[in-house]
């Protein structure tokens, strides 16, 4: 059961994230990728805390995985009231960087960069599904709405 904390427009982005790294679709994730997602959504870690948190959940999860409510929890813990505002600014900071001559999209081949940067076990086939997904009108560019709705389902 997700933790009663979190709002609803936080487990969905929360929920795409961990799709992202979810690169087999079986509901788990490898403890390594958890620090990834959270440093890409802009929450600051402490190390020592994560390293806890992975720990204690492997009691009830397979060594070394986390499924989505576990991820859930270790990221609650690390959620306050303003990071969603701060993830906001993250997010529109990390689509400037790809953005590099200010037209407002990037072309779809940064964002299959992006996508393998976070995941490098993505096959080509699963690479073109979630860039199918993302790009929704097909015109081989993701604009900030796209990118927005891809990480936080907005």
């Amino acid at each position: 059961m997700v933790d009663a904390v979190l709002d609803e427009e936080q487990i969905t982005m929360l929920r795409r994230a961990f799709s992202m790294f979810d690169s087999s679709k079986c509901g788990k994730i490898e403890n390594e990728k958890v620090r990834t997602i959270l440093n890409t959504l802009g929450l600051a870690i402490d190390d020592l805390e994560l390293e806890a948190l992975l720990e204690r959940g492997e009691e009830r999860e397979e060594i070394g995985q986390l499924n989505f409510d576990a991820f859930c929890r270790v990221a609650t813990h690390f959620l306050d009231d303003e990071d969603n505002e701060v993830m906001q600014k993250e997010l529109k900071e990390a689509f400037r960087l790809y953005d590099k001559e200010g037209n407002g999209y990037i072309p779809t081949s940064s964002l299959r960069e992006i996508l393998m940067a976070l995941d490098d076990q993505l096959t080509p086939d699963q690479l073109d599904e979630m860039i199918g997904e993302i790009d929704t009108d097909g015109s081989g560019t993701v604009d900030f709405s796209e990118f927005m709705e891809m990480m936080t389902g907005d």
